[in-house]
């Protein structure tokens, strides 16, 4: 097995609202206690107050960079109104990251916005890009030496948000796009037909992702201006689509609207972000659904290690950037399966590289079993966390990852 190239990062990722708790000026936390059949998040793993703990147990483990978000919504809990406070904390773990050795890669946008823009009908307001860019530039300041900023994580699952409440506008489940409109909708709703319509989303279209290329591009061009050491990219759910040859045409469709077109937006950046976890197949009607299977991990999609590569394969034809892998992970209980996992992921990651691809680290997801986006059950971390004590457990993939970055990918080369 060929060793990964020297400066190759190795580490972990977390996202703000997934970690920290209580982020009660968010439009994910409202939207928390409205959905039927939604957990809530709340005090999740209480990084706010433990981020230190948890990125001593990366650096020791043998991890060398850390990618966490900070909360545009703690930053700017009012519509102009700055906390310097809430500046100082996230400034402080940027320095808590280099005092431990470890390379900060921070998001700026982790799928949450503030509440005030959210009842203004969120990415749908009028002038979101622009209070979105004035974010930006207050958190430049606390960013002086951060080597990756990333603007936006995931568009275009946050456009598949978009596209479910235009068609829930349009079918007359609600009638604006505000939280208001959704609550009115959910109010009506059981738990059941909530968790039908996720399984259901749509497929968004190249259409619905404008607003958030907009906003990375302004975002990219202020980062420029302010940070002109930093290196500017933005992070791609990356699908891993495939189709039997006599639907090759209907995959590029699909694809074109669900990832194709933020890669060609990333045209100009100074790095992509890949994220993969599993791949699914297109059909002649688009998007198969992944059959119940045995090994479907616990958000229900399918085993596939090799997605990671596919990926990878795809961006570096698409892009030609320098790629970071900043999620990539397996949602089991089963941490020996973790460990099989990404052992195949990360192999299949050296054959692309050893094929042409720019890859310049891979940051695992999560570090942490955190909240998943309306749900405990599905466990991704390297790290267990007891929800009562906020005590942190690291488990044998930490050891395992932390021993694989040491030796920069030579025990995988081990049976």
């Amino acid at each position: 097995m060929n060793a990964f190239p020297p400066g190759f990062l190795w580490g972990s990722a977390t996202a703000a609202h997934q970690t920290e708790g209580n982020n009660l000026n968010t439009d994910w936390w409202v939207r928390e206690g409205m959905m039927p059949g939604m957990e809530s998040s709340g005090d999740a793993c209480d990084s706010y107050h433990r981020y230190d703990q948890d990125m001593r147990l990366l650096a020791e483990a043998g991890l060398d960079t850390y990618r966490f978000s900070i909360e545009w919504a703690r930053i700017v809990p009012r519509e102009g109104q700055v906390s310097r406070a809430l500046l100082a904390h996230y400034r402080r773990m940027i320095d808590t990251a280099l005092a431990f050795g470890l390379t900060p890669v921070v998001t700026l946008l982790h799928s949450t916005i503030p509440l005030w823009l959210a009842e203004r009908g969120g990415w749908q307001a009028d002038d979101a890009v622009e209070r979105f860019v004035d974010y930006v530039r207050v958190a430049a300041t606390i960013l002086a030496d951060v080597p990756y900023v990333i603007t936006l994580n995931e568009p275009n699952m946050m456009a598949q948000m978009v596209a479910a409440i235009e068609a829930a506008r349009s079918g007359g489940q609600w009638r604006s796009a505000t939280l208001a409109g959704q609550a009115e909708a959910a109010a009506s709703a059981t738990a059941d037909e909530v968790r039908e319509a996720v399984r259901n989303l749509p497929t968004p279209t190249a259409e619905h992702g404008q607003v958030f290329i907009a906003a990375h591009h302004a975002a990219r061009a202020v980062l420029r201006e302010l940070l002109p050491a930093a290196r500017v990219g933005w992070t791609i759910a990356n699908p891993a689509l495939y189709a039997a040859p006599e639907h090759e045409n209907r995959l590029r469709e699909v694809r074109y609207g669900m990832e194709d077109v933020y890669l060609e937006a990333a045209a100009g950046d100074d790095f992509i972000g890949v994220q993969a976890y599993s791949a699914q197949e297109v059909g002649a009607d688009g998007l198969v659904p992944h059959p119940p299977h045995p090994t479907n991990t616990l958000t229900g999609a399918a085993y596939r290690p090799d997605a990671l590569e596919m990926a990878v394969r795809h961006t570096w034809a698409m892009t030609g950037l320098p790629i970071l892998v900043t999620e990539n992970g397996i949602a089991t209980g089963d941490d020996e399966l973790r460990i099989a996992y990404t052992r195949e992921a990360l192999r299949g990651l050296v054959a692309a590289m050893d094929d042409g691809a720019d890859v310049r680290g891979y940051l695992h997801w999560s570090l942490l079993d955190n909240f998943e986006w309306g749900h405990w059950e599905p466990t991704f971390g390297l790290i267990a966390v007891d929800r009562s004590t906020f005590v942190r457990t690291p488990k044998p993939s930490l050891a395992w990852l932390g021993a694989v970055a040491r030796g920069n990918g030579a025990e995988l080369g081990q049976p």
